[in-house]
């Protein structure tokens, strides 16, 4: 079901697990960033990168090593993922060669509590929480945050408002600088990515 939603976005999706076997680096990049990290952290790291090439092939394109530049991966020429992880696991999603479109996900599968939304929400989005869970919220931001050039700060820097079935969200210091983000349900937690500009 989450592939399909992706894939009606014009995205590709993958998907990986920490404890999936053999989970070496792909090249030197990799095996440089992933060096200095605890055992945990490089298992997750490196599915991150595991779940971005299968985003990627799922969109036709072929990628090894994926360094990164600070926190940030560097992905080859033309082509563009996103990586989130929760709970031992990693997911991505890429856009298609030629598309001009934000990207962004966010994977939550550990729920956050109520009292979380003041670290999420200003006091003009608490009306949000009638229909929306504060990780939903937190998940739909957070996904926006990496789609939003220019987004610093936290995540109280992003407004949030409901558009269609799922959410719009934007630079408060720039409102027309805004994405539509889709908000899925996995298990107790959730997905969610960019869809477009809004």
């Amino acid at each position: 079901m989450l592939r399909s939603l992706v894939a009606a976005a014009g995205l590709g999706l993958g998907v990986a697990a920490v404890s999936e076997p053999c989970a070496e680096p792909a090249g030197p990049g990799e095996a440089a960033a992933a060096a200095s990290m605890p055992s945990w952290r490089r298992l997750e790291f490196l599915a991150g990168r595991r779940a971005a090439r299968r985003a990627l092939r799922a969109v036709g394109l072929d990628c090894g090593d994926i360094p990164r530049v600070g926190r940030l991966p560097v992905f080859p020429p033309g082509s563009a993922a996103s990586i989130s992880h929760s709970a031992g696991i990693a997911v991505a999603v890429a856009r298609a060669p030629g598309r001009d479109q934000p990207l962004g996900c966010d994977l939550e599968l550990r729920p956050l509590p109520r009292e979380a939304a003041r670290l999420v929400l200003r006091a003009d989005e608490e009306g949000l929480l009638a229909a929306w869970s504060v990780t939903e919220l937190f998940s739909a931001k957070e996904a926006a945050w990496k789609a939003l050039p220019g987004a610093q700060g936290s995540l109280r820097e992003l407004g949030a408002a409901p558009c269609g079935g799922g959410l719009r969200i934007h630079l408060r210091a720039d409102p027309a600088q805004a994405v539509a983000v889709r908000v899925v349900r996995v298990g107790t937690g959730v997905f969610s990515h960019v869809v477009g500009r809004a």
